[in-house]
């Protein structure tokens, strides 16, 4: 307990010295949510504060679940086709229930609700993933609505995700949201691959990317398979958040963000193995450079300003 007081406290030492929200986040590998949970924490009741609070749920999990929660839960299996693991996610992120996937099994099945129906799939395939948290980043955005474009970059290693909102999707965004991109994720990125969106091939994008010692990946045109992580992320959200809350909302940003830490450092993810993002992370840091060490192999001579014509990019790279 008092280890884990004093690493709190060394946080906020660090952000009073250093008033550097992003630079605390990197060098000790948390998230802003995190963070700031403890300033306010330490503002409010001093040392005392930061002393974990019990985890212990409202509810007795040997007591009855009431036709409510009963409710909720068929509720969410009806309207949203999500399975009883993502259902114990949307109670616990919406409701602040936690249930046991036992018991959310029990309710489905004392209801007759019918299983959900996949699709076939291939008996053997091969994933591709990158060994190394930052070896590869997939970017990409995407439409949520008239005049809001969410842009979303995601580590092929970790599934570690960093997602913002703007009004359009241009290389101004696309530069704001490489900056936050750098600013908010806790490992050092070698490479950015994209599909071919103009907002990615604008000069000054290029140039930011050479500045940060990171190579510029495009894919092929019509190959958003080759993206598939990012794509399958951007569905994961208008699946769960997106149909959770009011696009209107003048803080919708901040609702993002929260479902961001909620999906980095709470939400299991399938892939791996019923880890977090940062569960994986962490498991990997021993591996993971420094970004020293990634601008030292960085080989400037080896990149050039890309095309966004697929051909014209191809002769181009030919002459070199």
């Amino acid at each position: 307990m008092e280890s884990e007081i004093r690493m709190r406290l060394g946080w906020i030492q660090l952000y009073e010295k250093t008033g550097d929200a992003g630079l605390v986040c990197r060098r000790c590998g948390i998230s802003r949510p995190t963070l700031r949970k403890w300033i306010r924490r330490y503002r409010e009741s001093g040392v005392d504060g930061l002393i974990s609070q019990s985890r212990k749920p409202k509810n007795s999990p040997n007591s009855k679940v009431v036709e409510e929660i009963e409710g909720l839960v068929l509720d969410i299996r009806k309207k949203r086709k999500l399975g009883a693991r993502r259902i114990q996610n949307e109670l616990q992120r919406l409701h602040d229930l936690r249930l046991s996937l036992a018991t959310i099994h029990k309710i489905l099945t004392r209801h007759q609700v019918k299983p959900l129906v996949h699709l076939r799939r291939k008996t053997e395939y091969k994933r591709y993933q990158r060994p190394i948290p930052g070896e590869r980043v997939q970017m990409d955005n995407s439409k949520i609505a008239p005049g809001l474009y969410q842009y979303t970059a995601i580590d092929d290693c970790t599934r570690y995700r960093v997602m913002g909102l703007y009004a359009r999707r241009n290389g101004v965004n696309t530069l704001l949201f490489f900056d936050k991109v750098i600013e908010e994720t806790p490992f050092p990125i070698q490479r950015i691959q994209t599909d071919r969106g103009r907002e990615f091939f604008a000069i000054k994008v290029q140039e930011r990317l050479m500045e940060y010692g990171i190579k510029f990946r495009p894919i092929k045109p019509g190959s958003p398979h080759l993206n598939g992580k990012v794509e399958r992320s951007q569905r994961t959200d208008k699946e769960e958040f997106y149909s959770t809350v009011d696009l209107n909302n003048p803080s919708l940003e901040d609702e993002l963000q929260l479902w961001q830490h909620q999906y980095n450092w709470e939400r299991p993810h399938g892939a791996l193995n019923g880890k977090t993002p940062m569960d994986k992370y962490f498991e990997l840091s021993p591996k993971t450079p420094f970004w020293d060490e990634v601008e030292a192999n960085y080989d400037p001579s080896q990149e050039r300003i890309r095309e966004q014509n697929y051909q014209v990019d191809l002769v181009l790279q030919k002459l070199k």
